[in-house]
């Protein structure tokens, strides 16, 4: 049985919803094992362990990201960014039985300091069926416009 678009945006929308609330423990356990999160500089790319990424996150490098983000230990998390996403325009590209490659749009608005930022990007996500439900085996960030304010991103995209 493929996965179905519902089942997909499920998932997709609990990570945000998670990640916009803090659940960061949480949103660990989304992940396949040997699962990445990568946020590419150049958002034409598709060969990211060649080129230089704002991420290129396996699980021990998201495992350190929450750690610092639940820790107080990284400057640019302190205080902690509060955040709101907006997924929509989803559109299946490939599906069969065990995966699928799911692409929408993201609406982020960050208040931080009293200031707000916002930032759109297209995602594409790899989704696998495991014996523990459905997972992320891939989740890419392409951000659109400038991202000089990337410096200061305090949260998971």
């Amino acid at each position: 049985m493929s996965i179905s678009l519902e089942e997909a945006i499920a998932l997709i929308t609990l990570e945000a919803d998670l990640l916009d609330h803090g659940g960061f423990l949480q949103w660990l356990t989304l992940y396949t094992p040997d699962g990445r999160y990568v946020v590419p500089i150049d958002p034409d790319t598709e060969d990211f362990e060649r080129v230089l990424n704002y991420a290129y996150d396996d699980a021990h490098m998201r495992q350190k990201r929450v750690e610092r983000l639940l820790g107080g230990r990284s400057i640019s998390a302190a205080p902690p960014a509060r955040t709101v996403r907006l997924l929509s325009r989803y559109r299946m590209l490939e599906n069969d039985s065990e995966s699928c490659t799911l692409r929408c749009a993201q609406f982020l608005n960050e208040l931080r300091q009293g200031r707000e930022r916002n930032y759109a990007a297209n995602l594409t996500y790899r989704l696998v069926r495991t014996a523990d439900g459905l997972k992320i085996d891939l989740k890419v960030i392409r951000l659109l416009g400038s991202t000089e304010a990337l410096t200061a991103v305090s949260y998971i995209l």
